[in-house]
């Protein structure tokens, strides 16, 4: 088959991996703008190459007029959560959504691969619009673990080197880091709420201090040096406190006076 033509028919997957990556990423960003933990740390995409569907035509002996039916994962999203918890809420969310409809779903987290592989995989139907129309095509979509994650990286690493075969030693050695992966995450999942208020009050520091210093480059043009001197200082000294109730009730006052002045 000629390249041109297999542009052609990767194009709207290409075009369905930005789109799914653009509405997950919108998750993370709703999330973090209604001060809530996002479940969705962050997301990658990828179309799968040609000479890796090529192999895995050979490999399974599917036709070309089947191609697009039989391969489920030519469209790939990675979707990587702090915690083992997050996995089933994002698969929830997915489940719940109107312009994705899922096809199947491989729990890896239950049934754990030989080699010692985990993560949750659904297959989905997803619609583009393209020059020619709707196109209706299939998209695989992996949720794991960042500890998951760095396993299947180095993992998928060693079987590409050795050819899908990779030494009893090194498979040992993978099935151990498989475990610590394992009870890194049921460690960390031991002090999830700890981590998660952490990151939500740092989350929310992080826009009231960047709300702050809008309101002091607006009072600059509305107030005498003095003034803006002991607001300068009045920043400084709740900062360095580490309070986040001083910070909040000094981003309240800022707020009135700014809106004092503005009228």
């Amino acid at each position: 088959m000629e390249i041109q033509l297999w542009r052609s028919i990767l194009c709207p997957y290409e075009l369905a991996v930005k789109e799914l990556m653009v509405k997950f990423e919108h998750i993370i960003d709703e999330h973090k703008q209604n001060d809530l933990y996002s479940p969705i740390e962050q997301v990658s995409g990828r179309v799968k190459s040609l000479p890796s569907i090529l192999e895995k035509m050979q490999r399974k002996h599917i036709p070309m007029e089947k191609m697009e039916e039989e391969i489920e994962d030519i469209a790939g999203i990675r979707i990587i959560c702090q915690f083992e918890e997050d996995i089933d809420t994002v698969a929830s969310i997915i489940r719940s959504r109107s312009d994705m409809t899922i096809k199947s779903e491989k729990n890896y987290l239950k049934h754990i691969k030989q080699s010692g592989y985990r993560s949750y995989h659904l297959i989905i139907y997803y619609t583009v619009d393209t020059i020619s129309g709707p196109k209706k095509l299939q998209a695989e979509i992996q949720i794991r673990t960042m500890a998951m994650n760095f396993w299947a990286t180095a993992e998928h690493s060693l079987r590409y080197k050795y050819s899908g075969n990779i030494p009893q030693e090194l498979q040992d050695r993978l099935h151990n880091c498989a475990e610590a992966a394992f009870h890194l995450d049921q460690e960390m999942s031991t002090i999830r709420e700890e981590i998660t208020n952490a990151q939500r009050l740092n989350e929310i520091r992080r826009k009231m201090t960047s709300n702050i210093l809008d309101n002091i480059q607006k009072l600059h043009f509305m107030l005498n040096l003095e003034d803006m001197s002991a607001i300068n200082k009045e920043f400084s000294d709740v900062w360095n406190s580490n309070d986040i109730d001083k910070l909040r009730e000094f981003n309240e006052r800022l707020n009135v006076l700014v809106e004092v002045y503005r009228i």
